[in-house]
């Protein structure tokens, strides 16, 4: 029986949370990605001459090509490379649900530099 809560995320530490590198880029490609198995963009975000232009896939086709071209955006740098069908998605774009359940992109609320951590 439970008390109709949900239960609690696992804890970490800070020096887990120092490890997971976040940095904000700028959507400079937007392609379709018809091979993907759920609708999805093969995004090409730059992250300035730290970083550089990293390759992602992400499933953000309620926004238009549009809308997203010249977007920040907030992406983990320093995840392993995925294969997602022929694309390899090299960072991991963030965003979070709304209530129908499409990613609504995390971004800057301001335009901050290109590679700036989030800290």
């Amino acid at each position: 029986m439970t008390d109709g809560k949900a239960p609690e995320p696992a804890r970490i530490t800070y020096a887990d949370f120092e490890k997971v590198d976040v940095r904000v880029g700028r959507i400079v490609q937007v392609d379709e990605f018809p091979e993907a198995r759920k609708p999805a963009y093969k995004l090409r975000i730059d992250f300035g001459p730290e970083i550089g232009v990293k390759r992602s896939s992400a499933q953000i086709t309620t926004y238009t090509r549009e809308e997203l071209l010249g977007k920040q955006v907030i992406a983990v740098v320093n995840f392993p490379p995925r294969q997602i069908g022929p694309f390899l998605s090299e960072v991991l774009t963030l965003g979070l649900p709304d209530a129908d359940g499409n990613v609504v992109l995390l971004v800057p609320t301001r335009d901050v530099p290109l590679g700036g951590k989030l800290f």
